[in-house]
């Protein structure tokens, strides 16, 4: 009688763990995923040209900034060397300070205008990829997808290394984005 318990026992579990197999299964095929290239949907966008002249723009002033700075850093460092023989060394060591402060500011400007660079071009590029973010939302909706992946890291490293044909056909929803969002080819 234990014998036929334990083997009752055993096909209930085998029989359960199949049953909550074959359903996982069918949840797994029941996902669809999708890719996305954000990039190549935000370089095709019309409103990218002027985003791109603006923040071009930015870039320049920054780097005029900068460069009025380094400028009137090497003007200083010249006009000591030329009084430097003549100078006392107590004089000599205030205006070697004063000069390092001013390469140090010199640096922290190149450090803020960098920052300031990273947010312009957040604060301008932020709309449009919202704006494509609501396009994938809406495509993957209609689509029936689960997911949606980006085939680029920010950096631009690739995410998806190949999709074959059939794959790219049926999973990259890229250019059903860009009719989304109104974008032509």
């Amino acid at each position: 009688m234990l014998k036929r318990t334990t083997f009752f026992t055993a096909f209930c579990i085998a029989l359960i763990l199949s049953m909550g197999l074959n359903e996982s299964q069918a949840q797994i095929q029941e996902e669809k995923i999708g890719y996305v290239n954000p990039q190549a949907i935000l370089q095709k966008m019309p409103e990218m040209k002027a985003v791109q002249q603006r923040l071009q723009n930015f870039i320049e002033k920054k780097r005029n900034e900068v460069a009025q700075q380094n400028q009137n850093l090497q003007e200083e460092i010249n006009a000591y060397q030329q009084k430097q023989s003549v100078i006392s060394q107590q004089a000599k060591e205030k205006e070697e300070e004063r000069l390092g402060q001013l390469q140090a500011d010199l640096q922290q400007s190149q450090r803020e205008a960098q920052q300031a660079i990273q947010e312009k071009q957040q604060e301008l590029v932020g709309p449009l990829l919202q704006e494509i973010n609501k396009g994938i939302d809406a495509v993957a909706q209609e689509m029936g997808l689960s997911y949606v992946l980006n085939t680029t890291t920010n950096s631009g490293d690739l995410i998806i290394l190949y999709a074959s044909d059939e794959a790219q056909q049926k999973y990259d929803i890229t250019d059903e984005v860009m009719a989304e969002l109104g974008i032509g080819e």
